[in-house]
């Protein structure tokens, strides 16, 4: 029985990103616009009710709720030729329809207005699933409806569903000052950043910084604009359940894509690369002949990477590769031998040094190469996209820049605490990420430093569910990563000799 998974979709960037993603969906699994089966070729093997239900008319739905605080962007998804695919009821439009004024504030007092009829919808949907596992959000940090609303649905999910796993998708601004148009995004960031912390089972992390990039350098596209940048992540996000939608016999639901990836709590934010790399199913970049070598050669290549971090000074706490397309395990135990031989990864040294690979099930409506791939990997250089975050706030901070909007907001009357606290527990986040490259992290128990264990501390609660008390299922995550490296020591998992 399918394990299914709802996809929210909020802010401009999410509800972008979440388009894309449908349509890709629709491509793999044959379906039309309206969501109607192309042609009956489908199989035992394609499970589309993960993310659809079939409706009454005999058309598939997904099981997506879109929310954004201004109508254009939502409007323009019901005005495209995707309009009769999703269903109607599950779009929520702010009511004043201004939008949050990329105020994080605004966004998150807005979403709290709405409590109930946001937490109606939800479990609309998750009461017409039969075996829900968790949620996707996808949504951007910087602006006000992404990060404030995003953030208050984030605490709703973790408070009214603690059981289910919640994975997201969150998109970083550029964070060099030259191309910011949100000046305030780095309130917003470190805002939005506890929330992930905290309230997250699993943050995938993009940064526009590095999608462009890569569409300068790999789609030689001059000028990309955000279309373009949202197409790359939609590519991710669908790559990325290929083996809940394919499965086979390794993988083929979240949690085991979550524990393979996250072997401690709060260290479960992942970067992706992808190759080869293409924004459209109509235009064939220029590739020679792609292998399962040179496919998993290039994803762990820095330019690849989807985060503008120096992948070169941090340290893999964890990789899984998901292949797709024409190969075998034969073909897969080479190139992680050969790997190995070039030393191209550096391990930390209290795990398994393993490239967990999982391979996909041909997918018989889109072939556009013959092996592509995705990987997700924990690495330590995060810490570094985390620490400019901080670097930004602080300056913006020092001169109390633009707080007066913020003053504004209910969840900032009684004063600005919210700031500071937002900004020690993403500055915690970079201290355990740096703790983890060292060789005693699971003997010496992380998160057990004597600065961490002050009264002043522990005073919040927001700090004690940082220390692992805010969900038991976090425990439980992390006990099943343990057992998941005890028992998974494969042809198809490199380790260090």
């Amino acid at each position: 029985m399918p394990r299914e998974l709802v996809t929210l979709q909020i802010g401009q960037c999410g509800n972008q990103i979440g388009m894309e993603f449908w349509k890709q969906l629709c491509i793999e699994h044959g379906l039309n616009v309206d969501g109607t089966v192309v042609k009956d070729t489908s199989s035992s093997e394609d499970r589309k009710d993960v993310f659809f239900y079939l409706s009454d008319d005999s058309h598939y739905v997904p099981r997506a709720l879109l929310f954004d605080l201004e109508p254009r962007v939502l409007n323009c998804i019901k005005s495209s030729e995707f309009k009769h695919l999703y269903n109607p009821e599950n779009f929520f439009i702010g009511k004043e329809g201004g939008g949050a004024g990329n105020n994080w504030g605004c966004g998150y007092d807005t979403a709290e207005g709405v409590y109930d009829e946001i937490l109606d919808m939800i479990d609309r949907e998750v009461e017409g699933c039969d075996n829900m596992e968790g949620f996707l959000l996808c949504h951007s940090i910087a602006g006000g409806t992404g990060s404030g609303m995003g953030s208050y649905i984030l605490e709703l999910l973790n408070e009214h569903y603690p059981r289910k796993l919640i994975k997201t998708f969150s998109v970083f601004p550029m964070l060099n000052n030259e191309s910011s148009d949100v000046v305030v995004q780095p309130y917003n960031s470190v805002l939005t950043l506890k929330r992930l912390a905290l309230n997250a089972d699993c943050v995938v992390v993009l940064d526009n910084t590095a999608l462009s990039g890569i569409a300068v350098d790999r789609l030689k596209l001059t000028n990309p604009t955000f279309a373009q940048t949202n197409a790359l992540v939609s590519t991710v996000m669908a790559a990325s359940t290929t083996t809940l939608r394919y499965p086979g016999y390794m993988h083929n639901n979240l949690i085991s894509l979550v524990s393979a990836l996250v072997p401690t709590p709060r260290c479960h934010f992942l970067v992706t690369s992808y190759t080869p790399i293409s924004i459209s199913q109509n235009i064939q970049q220029n590739v020679r002949k792609t292998t399962t070598l040179d496919v998993m050669r290039r994803l762990l290549q820095p330019n690849n990477i989807m985060v503008s971090t120096n992948m070169r000074k941090g340290t893999y706490i964890s990789i899984l590769n998901i292949i797709r397309g024409e190969t075998d395990p034969l073909e897969v135990h080479k190139s992680l031998q050969r790997i190995r031989d070039r030393n191209m990864v550096r391990f930390i040294q209290w795990g398994p040094a393993a490239i967990q690979v999982a391979l996909s099930k041909y997918n018989p409506y889109s072939s556009q190469h013959r092996v592509n791939g995705l990987m997700m990997a924990n690495n330590t250089a995060i810490a570094g996209l985390f620490q400019r975050c901080v670097g930004q706030f602080d300056r913006l901070m020092k001169r109390g820049a633009f707080l007066e909007n913020y003053k504004k907001q209910t969840v900032f009357q009684e004063g600005l605490d919210e700031f500071d606290n937002s900004r020690e527990v993403t500055e915690m986040l970079i201290e355990e990420y740096k703790r983890a490259e060292r060789d005693d992290y699971m003997l010496a128990g992380y998160g057990s430093e004597p600065h961490l264990q002050s009264d002043s501390y522990l005073e919040d609660s927001s700090k004690r569910e940082f220390l692992g008390t805010h969900s038991q299922f976090e425990d439980e995550l992390s006990d099943g990563a343990t057992q998941y490296y005890k028992e998974n020591s494969s042809d198809y998992n490199l380790y260090n000799s």
